[in-house]
Parts: C-alpha cells; sequence; structure tokens
C-alpha cells in the first residue's frame, strides 16, 4: 500500500470565512486529501461495488471506487462517475455489507445526476452569500459597522440553511436509489441499517441534536429518521435475509487490517492486533507497521508466516517484495514481485513496483524488462505517477530523452506540477517525431497545462 502523489475561530468574521470554505469544500471535496492505493484494497472494493453499479444500470469500468486518507466516517461523490471513501469509514464498517450499503447510497448521487445539481444549490448559496457580503461592505463603509456585520452574518444564514435544505432532499432520495439497487442485487440492507446505527451513535456522543429545529442545520436527515424509513423498505424486501458473502467478509477483514497497519503508529497497531492474535488480518496489520517502523526483521517474521498459509497469494508476495525492496534489497525483491505481478494478472501497482526493483537493481540488463513491465502497467492504468516516473527514468538511462520528458510530463501534471508539466512538455514535442502518438500526447499535456495555470491565474486575479 503507498500513497502516490495525487492530487484534501471565534469571531464574526472568522465565521465567515469558515462557512465560505465549507461551500467551497462542498464543490471540491477531495481536494486536500491524500488517495491511498493498494492492488488489493482497489480489487475489493470493485468486486464489491460491482452488482451494485450493474443495478444502477451503469458500466462497472466507467465507475471508480477512490479510497481517501481520512480518518473521518464519510464518502462522497465529487462529478464523474466515481466514489470516494474515506480510510475511516472503513475502519468504522464491521462488514463488507455496510460498506456495500454505503456504496449502493453514492450511486444513488451519481444516477440521480446529483453532483451536478449539488453544483446548482453550492451556485445559489454562492450568489446570496456574494449579495450579502456586498451589501454588509457598503453598510460598514457608510459607518454602521455592526449594521453591516449583521447584514453580511443573516445573508451567510439564508445562503447556507438553503444550500443544506438542497443537500437533504438529495440524501433522502439516494438513500431510496441505494437501497433499490440492493434488492437488485440480492445484497441485504442489514448492513445500511447497521451502518446508520453508527452515525446515529456518532450524533448522539458529539451531541448533535435531533430535534426538528436543528434540522436547519444539517446537510443529512437525522439518522433515526433514515434508520425508520430505510427498515420497513429493506424488511420487505426479499434479500433482507440473504447471508454476508463469507469470502467478501474475509477479504473486508484482511484490508480492513491492512490499512490500519499502513496508517496507525505501531503502538496503536499492536493494541488492536496484539502478538497473540495469530490470525491473518492480524498478521498482515502488524507487517505493515513493523515496515513503516522500519523494524524489517518483526515485518519479515509476519509476511513469512502469511506466505507459509498461502505461499501463492500475490498480495502476500506483493508484501515480502515491498519490505525487500524499500529496506534496500531490490534483489531479493524480484522474485517475490514477479510472481505478484504473474499471479495478480499483471496488476498495474504490482507491476510499477516490479519495475521499480528492477531498476533499483542498476542493473542495466533489467532494464528492458523494467520498460516492458511499466509500459504495460501505465496502458492498464495511465493515472498512475510513481509508474510514469519509473518509465522516465528508463528512457533517460537508454538516451531517449525526448520520451523521458514526456513521461515526467505525465507523472507531473498528474501530481499538479503544471508549471513544470509544461515545460517537459513543450521539451517532449520539440524533440518526438511530429503527428506521432507520443507527439500527440505531449501536445495534449501542453494543452492542459497551460489551460490549468490560465484558470490558476484567472482564480488569483479575482482573488
Amino acid at each position: 500500500m503507498r500513497v502516490p502523489h495525487i492530487d484534501f475561530a471565534r469571531s464574526a468574521a472568522a465565521k465567515l470565512v469558515a462557512a465560505a470554505a465549507l461551500l467551497a469544500m462542498a464543490a471540491q471535496p477531495a481536494s486536500a486529501q491524500s488517495v491511498l492505493r493498494d492492488a488489493e484494497t482497489e480489487k475489493l472494493l470493485d468486486d464489491m461495488a460491482a452488482p451494485l453499479v450493474e443495478a444502477a444500470g451503469l458500466a462497472p469500468g466507467n465507475v471508480d471506487i477512490v479510497l481517501i486518507n481520512d480518518p473521518s466516517i464519510n464518502a462522497f461523490v465529487a462529478g464523474g462517475q466515481a466514489v470516494y471513501i474515506h480510510s475511516g469509514l472503513i475502519d468504522k464498517a464491521d462488514t463488507a455489507n455496510e460498506v456495500q450499503g454505503v456504496i449502493a447510497h453514492e450511486l444513488g448521487h451519481i444516477t440521480g445526476g446529483h453532483i451536478v445539481r449539488y453544483g446548482e444549490g453550492v451556485g445559489q448559496a454562492t450568489k446570496i452569500t456574494v449579495l450579502s457580503m456586498l451589501l454588509g461592505a457598503v453598510a460598514a463603509a457608510a459607518g454602521a459597522a455592526d449594521a453591516g456585520m449583521a447584514a453580511m452574518m443573516a445573508g451567510q444564514r439564508a445562503a447556507i440553511g438553503r444550500f443544506l435544505a438542497f443537500s437533504r432532499v438529495q440524501e433522502s432520495s439516494a438513500d431510496a436509489a441505494g437501497s433499490e439497487y440492493l434488492s437488485k442485487a440480492g445484497i441485504s440492507g442489514r448492513g445500511s441499517i447497521e451502518f446508520f446505527k453508527k452515525l446515529q451513535n456518532q450524533e448522539f456522543r458529539y451531541g448533535f441534536s435531533q430535534d426538528d429545529e436543528a434540522a436547519f442545520t444539517r446537510t443529512h436527515p437525522l439518522s433515526g429518521d433514515r434508520i425508520s424509513t430505510l427498515r420497513e423498505t429493506y424488511i420487505a424486501d426479499p434479500a433482507w435475509d440473504a447471508p454476508d458473502d463469507p469470502e467478501l467478509q474475509a477479504r473486508f477483514e484482511r484490508v480492513k487490517a491492512k490499512l490500519y497497519g499502513y496508517i496507525h503508529t505501531p503502538a496503536r497497531v499492536l493494541q488492536r492486533y496484539p502478538e497473540t492474535v495469530q490470525t491473518t488480518p492480524a498478521r498482515y496489520a502488524r507487517a505493515y507497521a513493523h515496515h513503516n517502523n522500519a523494524m524489517i526483521d518483526k515485518a519479515l517474521v509476519e509476511t513469512e508466516a502469511l506466505m507459509a498459509t498461502d505461499p501463492d497469494d500475490p498480495y502476500f508476495l506483493e508484501l515480502k517484495g515491498q519490505v525487500m525492496l524499500e529496506s534496500g534489497k531490490p534483489d531479493q525483491a524480484l522474485e517475490p514481485l514477479r510472481r505478484s505481478t504473474e499471479l495478480s494478472n499483471s496488476d498495474p501497482l504490482i507491476a510499477s513496483m516490479f519495475g521499480h526493483a528492477l531498476i533499483a537493481t542498476e542493473d542495466k540488463d533489467n532494464f528492458a524488462e523494467a520498460e516492458q513491465v511499466l509500459r504495460n502497467a501505465v496502458a492498464r492504468d495511465r493515472r498512475n505517477p510513481f509508474a510514469w516516473y519509473q518509465l522516465g527514468v528508463v528512457y533517460a538511462a537508454r538516451g531517449d530523452m525526448p520520451r523521458a520528458r514526456l513521461a515526467s510530463a505525465e507523472q507531473q501534471v498528474m501530481s499538479g506540477e503544471y508549471a513544470r508539466a509544461l515545460r517537459s512538455a513543450q521539451a517532449a514535442e520539440a524533440g518526438l517525431p511530429e503527428y506521432t502518438p507520443d507527439w500527440l500526447r505531449a501536445q495534449d499535456i501542453r494543452l492542459q497545462a497551460t489551460a490549468e495555470l490560465e484558470r490558476d491565474d484567472n482564480r488569483r486575479g479575482r482573488r
């Protein structure tokens, strides 16, 4: 599991700024968080979502389930056909079925066109806010500072109230659509109800008011109301008593432990998964925790124990290769990573690590294989800046600087480094044969980077 370069007061004035930030974040909720990418996790989430995506009438290959490194219990859609799930949600869920309930709900937002209409709601709220702030500024300039602040606060409250009411309607609609997709897929709604209970407990824990007046300040209907509405629907559904998929649940427990071991400190990991527990999830969590803490011997003990249970598990092999590679032993990483790549059907993320290991040996005889592996990886998953960077290293080593610069441009534009991407793309375009696929791709990146830089300039000009 790796984190690539991807692009998440007290005074009245501070409250205004915070409220404006709330609206901006609603429009682009993923902007300040990092994406967690892991082959095993992505395969699990895709498999969990597949029957629901089909039930929603969407093409499975066109829906992405993206994991965000954020401890809060949340999921959202943010344009296109992508569902973003916070790591905190995975951690708090007890079953794969609970997460499927969340995915079904988010698919309801996609099929309902809510992300487009969500933008409409934000747009309406922003217009009111801007207008009220201008009126407030005029009043303050005329010497009525208190009246000006009151006008701004009243306008802000009206804006947020309208926006939140808009949001609550969309949430209720997505709840109904999600229950329909679960039913069509033959998946029980028990997990959905259980997860809403977790959210309700959070509301109680943090003292969120449950009365009707408090609904004005909420983006979602009260969890208790949602439970009451959905329970009737789910209990009447033939899928209510459908058993959970035991294989999916076992995979979920592995991924949940793996994620916990990767994100948290070794002390916290050992508290949840003490060494007396010898299950696969526990060993997985400890292996990642020890590796992150540079305790290589302990990480290898846990890894070898995992491999003893299934020597052909591609993700156990990937873990061993990662431990060896990142502890400075790329030669010893090659065998497990090559085998993992084969067993995973050349998963692009695993193949990228294998390509990295081949390059890290500093043996030029390995570079031809690294190029082949990495080219295959980016062909299947272009949005992999790490693989593009490694491919650029290979091209540079053999003196193919135009393609090295093109690979750098691919990596830089995905990382939001638009000025560097522009320079790399221009250099690549100048050195590549005209009208070839690589030349055209360099041109595309140049145009994309230029457009992004112009947008940045325009945004700064409006401030």
